[in-house]
């Protein structure tokens, strides 16, 4: 299939007139991949189809929360939910630049390209007035031809996160509250110790988001970045359960930074009591 050159991406990240010039067109697939009380939204953008981050597109054998699946299974359920090697896919979420950064991450580390973010989500498509239909995210098409092609490197396990706080050329940045960093706020998930990893830096996600829940421009986010990693340019990035975290990455891939790596299992592995995973407490 050929691809449409109208469907070239401009980046990681499209705005809303950019995707509503082009609803509907052929080799185009929009993904709602809203999480926890926006999952089931009885709205969506039109024809979008769910990426259920809750529910298929997460290993639920895994201790952690939201795990990527394998690739075979990764594959099977691109497959069914009609997506081709290529499709051109764009990724929302109800809560703005939230989950849908997630299904961006993991597209991209299954050898994946032609995905990026909607710019503010769903809020900020209803904010500017375009079209939504009131039904949740389905899909009843033909499969697709997905072929997964593992990239290394990019979704990283405890061991990688403990060896890159070691190492003086490399940053590790949470996405969560400042609070929670802090651990002067609970933790959502029971049995999980507050705190952070020690030499990890605070960066939450939603910092990296204007007062409308718009991705700030590259060169405040650069100087976002650089506020706490300095003059590094090896970046890897946590959060609760492996989602915001992948807010932090779609920010760092647009302020210039190219050595980028999420902890799958982030806080939800690390802060499960343990002698090999210590944790800090304060700012």
């Amino acid at each position: 299939m050929a691809v449409d050159r109208s469907l070239a991406l401009p980046g990681p990240l499209v705005g809303g007139d950019w995707l509503a010039e082009r609803l509907g067109a052929p080799g185009l697939v929009v993904f709602d991949a809203s999480v926890g009380a926006h999952r089931e939204a009885a709205q969506r953008i039109a024809g979008a189809r769910p990426f259920d981050l809750d529910g298929a597109l997460s290993d639920h054998d895994a201790a952690a929360p939201h795990a990527m699946p394998g690739a075979a299974a990764f594959a099977g359920a691109m497959r069914e939910l009609g997506v081709d090697d290529t499709s051109t896919v764009v990724a929302y979420d109800g809560a703005g630049v939230y989950s849908s950064a997630r299904a961006w991450w993991m597209l991209r580390a299954m050898g994946f390209d032609r995905v990026a973010v909607l710019d503010g989500g769903l809020p900020a498509w209803r904010a500017a007035g375009l079209p939504v239909e009131e039904s949740a995210a389905a899909y009843g098409g033909p499969r697709g031809s997905f072929t997964a092609r593992p990239r290394a490197g990019l979704l990283v396990d405890a061991a990688a996160v403990a060896a890159a706080l070691a190492d003086p050329g490399a940053a590790v940045l949470d996405a969560r509250t400042r609070e929670r960093f802090a651990g002067t706020a609970p933790e959502p998930r029971p049995g999980l110790r507050g705190g952070h990893m020690p030499g990890a830096a605070s960066l939450p996600f939603g910092e990296l988001q204007d007062t409308g829940g718009l991705m700030r421009p590259a060169a405040e986010l650069r100087e976002a970045f650089e506020a706490v990693a300095g003059d590094r340019e090896r970046l890897y990035f946590s959060c609760g359960s492996g989602v915001t975290a992948c807010v932090l990455a779609l920010g760092a891939d647009l302020a210039g930074y190219d050595r980028l790596a999420v902890y799958d299992g982030s806080w939800s592995e690390w802060g499960v009591p343990s002698p090999d995973r210590p944790v800090a407490t304060g700012a």
